[in-house]
């Protein structure tokens, strides 16, 4: 069913009518995400964090990063999952909801920026949809697909962030953090960016 005739009459919680109205005007910020999941099922698996940074002006603004861990202990012990990375992380705790609540305050309607992004937008979807919300209506630009116009791969086989980094010789450090990975991306999408010449 088109969404538009499905969500006719509902009844949206109020943080998500203010996002819906931020797309009457085009932004010029780019927001470079990155999750990590429980597992690759968005209709099964669960967010355990999200990671950002701000993109503006080919600029990385460190002041506007994101980085929150988001609370699935029911989920965790159903499925016998360890709460180490939750117990261990010094960022930011938050239930599910709240979280996905301050991420779409974060986010507004930036251009989405990441590496197999489809994934992540739709594990976001899946989330947004128990808050009763409609789907992410940002742009996505996933930084895989970029490299790979760039190179002229006609194969399409997948490459990793690593794979990227190595080619434009940027180092990773072994810290492992949604944050950090957001940071990584950021710098492959500029890199990239410039190479393919668009705005």
């Amino acid at each position: 069913m088109i969404d538009w005739i499905k969500n006719i009459g509902k009844e949206y919680p109020d943080f998500w009518k203010d996002y819906l109205k931020k797309f009457d005007e085009k932004s010029n910020k780019y927001v470079v995400m990155t999750t990590e999941t429980t597992g690759l099922n968005p209709s099964k698996d669960v967010i355990l964090s999200i990671g950002c940074v701000t993109v503006q002006d080919n600029l990385i603004l460190i002041g506007e990063s994101f980085e929150i861990v988001l609370l699935q202990y029911v989920f965790n012990h159903d499925n016998q999952i360890s709460n180490k990375f939750i117990i261990e992380s010094k960022q930011e705790k938050l239930i599910e909801a709240q979280g996905i609540k301050k991420f779409i305050e974060f986010l507004q309607n930036a251009v989405i920026v990441g590496h197999c992004i489809d994934f992540d937008i739709e594990i976001i979807n899946e989330a947004l949809k128990k808050m009763n919300c409609g789907s992410i209506k940002n742009e996505a630009l996933d930084i895989e697909i970029m490299y790979r116009k760039w190179t002229e791969d006609i194969d399409n086989k997948p490459c990793s962030i690593e794979e990227m980094c190595q080619h434009f010789k940027i180092e990773k450090t072994f810290r492992n953090s949604t944050a950090e990975d957001a940071y990584l991306i950021a710098l492959l999408f500029l890199k990239l960016k410039s190479r393919l010449k668009f705005k």
